[in-house]
């Protein structure tokens, strides 16, 4: 299936099982997610699903990062793996199933899984969040979707992070074909989720060009090293509307991202971040040629 269609096909299942989601989810919410100190904000470069089992220098990161975190009440991810056309998807499942969206890994990696479960009251509260215009008057498109599972995306990296898959994770998908100030926007409707005790964490990868590491796995490209450059001084500077210029206009982002799939998740921890939150990278390596695993925390 094409990437369009595949857009298109998701974004009618979302909108055709949104009349299902009062039931399943109830109205009284905001009370069960009392407010907390405010919660750190990331973006993770996933890179290969193999992270997720392989003993590395990346998945011993997120062992690390998840020790470290304070514990979530629940945990928004936004994967470049869960993609719409027209409007923003919520999950609704209670016990998503883990997607194994892949192919020609061992059966060591299809045999893994995470059991987590929905958090109800914080899919509602995002869903509330999202129906208030953004800055420009735009009215953010909604729905709800109970059959959409944990991609790769997400499992692979909460695995090291928080084996146990004992906090809530639901996720919101992206819609694909807005521009990064849409995201970003949305990113900054959502942020007060971060004083209701929910991690947000925007999973793709800063560099991600699949067709050019097949032709050349090893070495960085230049332009693999100065796209991860350039950004990392952007974030350091909390530069957010040089970033998005970046991402909307400079040739470099063509080679980066033949597709944004993997750069819009960035956005989202970007627009929900503070002015006065502390930066600070990790993971700042490249997995082969044309990806760059550079992640961010922001607190």
């Amino acid at each position: 299936m094409q990437r369009r269609d595949f857009l298109r096909a998701s974004s009618l299942v979302a909108l055709s099982l949104s009349p299902l989601l009062a039931h399943a989810l109830g109205t009284d919410t905001v009370q069960d997610l009392p407010q907390t100190p405010k919660m750190p904000v990331l973006f993770v470069g996933h890179g290969s699903p193999m992270n997720a089992i392989e003993n590395n220098s990346f998945r011993q990161n997120w062992q690390k990062i998840g020790k470290e975190l304070p514990k979530p009440a629940a945990i928004l991810m936004v994967s470049a793996h869960w993609l719409t056309d027209g409007n923003t998807a919520i999950m609704a499942a209670n016990k998503p199933e883990t997607i194994h969206d892949f192919g020609g890994f061992p059966d060591e990696l299809f045999a893994q899984q995470y059991p987590a479960t929905n958090s109800p009251q914080a899919a509602q509260l995002t869903a509330d969040l999202l129906k208030k215009p953004l800055a420009d008057g735009t009215q953010v498109k909604t729905a709800f979707d109970l059959r959409q599972g944990y991609d790769h995306g997400t499992w692979s990296v909460l695995l090291p992070m928080f084996p146990q898959a004992n906090i809530p994770v639901f996720q919101i998908s992206i819609d694909y074909f807005k521009p990064a100030s849409y995201h970003y926007a949305l990113g900054k409707q959502l942020a007060a989720l971060r004083e209701r005790g929910v991690l947000i964490m925007g999973s793709g990868n800063i560099v991600h060009n699949l067709e050019a590491e097949a032709l050349e796995a090893g070495k960085p490209y230049d332009w693999n090293q100065a796209v991860d450059q350039k950004i990392a001084q952007l974030l350091q500077k909390h530069d957010d509307q040089a970033l998005i210029q970046f991402a909307d206009k400079d040739k470099l982002i063509k080679l980066a991202h033949p597709t944004v799939d993997h750069l819009w998740p960035l956005f989202y921890a970007l627009g929900a971040k503070h002015e006065d939150d502390q930066v600070r990278f990790f993971n700042a390596a490249y997995a082969g040629s044309a990806i760059s695993m550079r992640s961010v925390i922001f607190s």
